[in-house]
């Protein structure tokens, strides 16, 4: 009988055991069995495991998708709060430019003037000399007062009478035509009501009458504001309330008044911003009437006592018949700043009017320039033939 016989798993033999199953006693290699004595290893005391290095960060590698998102809406949050200020901001054209540089042009006078210039009531020899005569750039009026002394300390008083005006009749108009009807009920139709008294009522009679009764010796520069601004905010008043009617139904005035939100919180936060651009001009304005109407009741001799505005050069000048004895110096230079400041605040005002109106920012030559058109389509424009 052979002595190689077949395996049960399909091996040659003795051979074949000897190649596949190793001897456990001859083979060093082999790990030894445990002793079931032994104590069990301290995990405590095994050594950790080296944590697995991350990779390299590729600088050129485009960052996360979520911190593409952050920094997109930070910057969309920049551009937002950007265009909502440019947006109360008039635009850059040629009417705001003038208007601002006349301006700054006659604040300057009026705040450097009277530190360059001698006593306004200082009296010379040289009695109603023309211009550039005896170092008098003006000329002197019939008491040998230096003219240009009196302008410079006449356009300060009238441009703190026009201020004082405008501030005054801006709160005033606000307090009445913002508060009241964003309040309603009672407190709206108490305002509405004391308003439309006050605007049926002539303004320039009533400032006639206030300004006579109060004595000569107390009419003081504020004092004549405080009259002004009295008869000149009803009508502000008016287009305010109209204005927060609006306003007031909108979606987010709403949603802050349900969150239990403070009334002073919505009408400073809320409301008023969308006011700005009016109340500006509404300022403006009152400033201009301010300056005229000063001038007007100076010219009744019913003006600041003791004080130099253009009002009250124009009324010296008329009641020593300076037109009549051809002293065309003494009237003319208040005149004409009366009517550079009256400029200069009205083209400020129609720049402050394309914020309020979309439609005259969109009609103005700056804009239509940006259009691109020819000035053939211009001109088809302006005939109405393009829509």
């Amino acid at each position: 009988m052979s002595d190689h016989l077949v395996s049960p798993t399909g091996g040659a033999g003795p051979a074949a055991d000897a190649t596949t199953a190793p001897d456990p006693a001859t083979d060093a290699t082999l790990t030894p069995a445990a002793d079931p004595a032994a104590p069990l290893p301290d995990p405590a005391l095994a050594p950790a495991a080296t944590p697995a290095l991350a990779p390299p960060a590729d600088p050129a590698a485009p960052p996360p998708a979520d911190e593409l998102v952050d920094e997109t809406g930070a910057v969309e949050r920049v551009f937002q709060r950007r265009r909502s200020l440019a947006q109360l901001l008039p635009s850059r054209s040629a009417k705001l430019v003038v208007g601002v540089t006349l301006l700054g042009a006659v604040v300057l006078f009026a705040v450097l003037g009277p530190w360059l210039v001698d006593d306004p009531r200082a009296i010379s020899t040289d009695m109603l000399v023309a211009p550039g005569t005896s170092g008098h750039l003006l000329g002197t009026n019939q008491a040998g007062q230096d003219l240009f002394a009196q302008l410079a300390y006449g356009v300060r008083g009238s441009l703190i009478i026009g201020v004082a005006v405008g501030l005054m009749a801006t709160v005033l108009s606000a307090l009445f035509g913002v508060l009241g009807t964003y309040l309603g009920g009672v407190a709206d139709d108490g305002f509405a009501l004391f308003t439309n008294v006050v605007l049926v009522i002539p303004g320039l009679p009533l400032t006639i009458v206030i300004a006579n009764y109060v004595p000569a010796d107390r009419r003081g520069l504020l004092l004549i504001a405080a009259v002004l601004a009295i008869t000149s905010w009803a009508a502000s008043a008016r287009v305010l309330r109209a204005v927060t009617l609006s306003v007031r139904q909108r979606d987010y005035v709403a949603a802050a008044r349900v969150a239990g939100e403070k009334t002073w919180r919505v009408l400073v936060v809320e409301i008023l911003p969308n006011l700005i651009p009016v109340m500006a001009g509404q300022l403006v304005f009152a400033i201009i009437f301010a300056i005229l109407g000063e001038a007007g009741l100076s010219f009744l001799g019913l003006g600041a006592n003791g004080s130099f505005t253009l009002g009250t050069i124009l009324y010296f000048a008329w009641q020593s018949l300076a037109l009549t004895q051809g002293a065309w110096w003494w009237f003319v230079p208040p005149g004409l700043l009366i009517a550079l400041v009256g400029m200069a605040l009205s083209l400020i005002n129609f720049s402050i009017d394309e914020i309020i109106n979309p439609k005259l920012r969109q009609s103005t030559r700056a804009a239509r320039k940006q259009w691109g058109l020819t000035p053939e389509q211009l001109a088809l424009l302006k005939e109405g033939d393009v829509r």
